[in-house]
């Protein structure tokens, strides 16, 4: 499928990882609506097939069960047609080896990277991140930064996000991919 308007050939899904706050679902969610195809948050997804939030997952069962359980939705989302779609991942999906492995062999990985102090901004006061309920959010997210940002930017595209505009990032992502495809092009 080409969307003609960027320019973009969609042979696979195209998924957004990076942390919490930087703008996975709402740049997906965007980046579908301009592709003219599906969006899906996995996040929302295991909600409905747990029949409660991810909050309530992890305090119920731990966040083993629920990686255990991401894991399964997203290797369904990746079997289940329409092909082109655009998937936002929650914030540790892409640190599981098997979910990443996956990722990489059947979907277009964007890394959404974003600062310490703009990912602080956009979580705090939110009650939905298990992570950082009643803890230090900017130590927890400096922690996960240092671990996590190594594997993010294993990812097929790094796309560094700002305090700007949806447009803005956007645009910065549509770029980007086409970019990709035309390097994959050329090796080919």
């Amino acid at each position: 499928m080409i969307n003609k308007s960027t320019d973009i050939k969609l042979s696979r899904p195209i998924v957004m990882v990076g942390l919490m706050g930087a703008g996975k679902t709402s740049v997906g969610r965007a980046l579908a609506r301009r592709l003219g195809v599906p969006f899906v948050d996995t996040d929302k997804e295991i909600e409905a097939a747990a029949g409660c939030s991810v909050v309530d997952i992890f305090a119920m069962y731990g966040e083993e069960e629920f990686r255990r359980v991401e894991q399964r939705v997203i290797a369904r989302l990746m079997e289940t047609p329409p092909v082109a779609k655009v998937i936002s991942t929650g914030e540790g999906a892409f640190i599981t080896p098997a979910v990443r492995d996956m990722l990489r062999d059947q979907a277009l990985t964007i890394w959404l990277k974003a600062g310490l102090d703009l990912l602080v901004k956009r979580t705090n006061f939110r009650d939905t991140r298990p992570q950082l309920l009643n803890a230090d959010s900017k130590k927890i997210l400096a922690q996960l930064i240092e671990e996590r940002y190594v594997i993010y930017a294993t990812a097929d595209i790094t796309v560094e996000t700002m305090d700007e505009s949806l447009r803005k990032t956007l645009g910065k992502v549509l770029r980007a991919i086409v970019q990709y495809q035309k390097n994959e092009e050329k090796n080919d």
